[in-house]
């Protein structure tokens, strides 16, 4: 199916361009959460009148991105778990606890934007991770696993 995307897509291509993807993808993913438009004639035609609007509110989603990745920058945020006498926890840390350790710090990040390389935290320390606040912009956050 072809589709105009109405913003950057990871791996895919940038506001404006006209791709090929899967029926699928387009229509479960991409349409859904208004990324992108069927590549209709008329569709093309009033993507050509708003671009000069889709842009400037491209450029304002990665402005306010850049503004939290500087505040984040460089944050400490701790995670209390039950854990064995070796440091292994009962039970691991994920997405979501990183995400209500940040929201407690003041910070509203979605959970599907932290990135756990190596999958959930399964033991004490201190663990660098990056954060994905846009496309174009990631965080540096340092997330300390304690025992309660």
């Amino acid at each position: 199916m072809q589709i105009i995307l109405l913003e950057k897509v990871i791996n895919l291509g940038n506001l404006g361009d006209v791709v090929k993807v899967k029926d699928g993808y387009a229509r479960n993913f991409l349409i859904p959460k208004r990324m992108a438009k069927r590549a209709t004639p008329a569709a093309l035609a009033e993507f050509e009148v708003r671009r000069v609007e889709l842009e400037k509110i491209a450029a304002d989603k990665l402005a306010e991105a850049q503004g939290v990745a500087e505040k984040m920058a460089g944050l400490n945020v701790s995670v209390a778990r039950k854990a064995g006498m070796d440091g292994r926890l009962f039970g691991s840390v994920g997405n979501a606890d990183i995400a209500e350790a940040l929201k407690a710090a003041g910070f509203d990040i979605d959970k599907s934007a932290i990135r756990l390389p190596d999958g959930p935290l399964k033991a004490l320390g201190e663990f660098p991770l990056d954060v994905a606040l846009h496309t174009d912009v990631l965080a540096n956050i340092t997330v300390a696993v304690v025992a309660e």
